[in-house]
């Protein structure tokens, strides 16, 4: 069983709603979420004049492949009305794959871990309260490491807990 670690994130649209639905289709299309985190509302990253995100990272165990995955993520993004106009632009969904077990994986549409990880707090943020121990496959730190070491200074803030996904 493939242990993946998936960022959800939106800023248009009924935001919550919009992560919501992403859970059910990737329970659907991929696998089980095991584990979710808090939902945190951030600034936009890259392109930073447009709406806030809503970001989310979810822990799902999969008896898909890496390739499989991303072409199912990407159906997913498809049907819940994502367009893509422009980097780092605003959006209904986007579904990241940030670690894929401890694989390495660089090929021209896939790159995990994901590359951006340590320069994104609003990653780091729900990343590290899920699997604060998880050490990058690449960088050797884990993600708390990753995150008290995370330059970004973007405000990531706590708006609600996932409690259908505690333990």
């Amino acid at each position: 069983m493939n242990e993946i670690f998936i960022l959800l994130g939106t800023n248009l649209g009924d935001r919550l709603q919009q992560l919501l639905q992403a859970r059910q289709h990737i329970e659907t299309a991929i696998g089980t979420i095991v584990k979710a985190s808090s939902i945190y509302e951030t600034a936009a990253w890259g392109v930073e004049d447009q709406p806030a995100f809503l970001n989310q990272v979810i822990l799902v165990h999969s008896s898909l492949s890496a390739i499989d995955c991303l072409q199912s993520t990407q159906h997913i993004e498809l049907e819940l009305g994502r367009v893509r106009k422009k980097k780092w632009g605003e959006r209904v969904i986007d579904i990241d794959i940030l670690y894929f077990n401890e694989d390495i994986i660089d090929l021209p549409n896939l790159n995990i871990p994901h590359p951006f990880i340590s320069e994104r707090r609003f990653t780091l943020e729900p990343l590290a309260e899920i699997a604060p121990g998880y050490v990058h496959p690449v960088f050797k730190k884990n993600n708390v490491y990753l995150l008290n070491n995370c330059s970004d200074e973007l405000p990531v803030k706590k708006i609600s807990d996932d409690e259908p996904y505690r333990h």
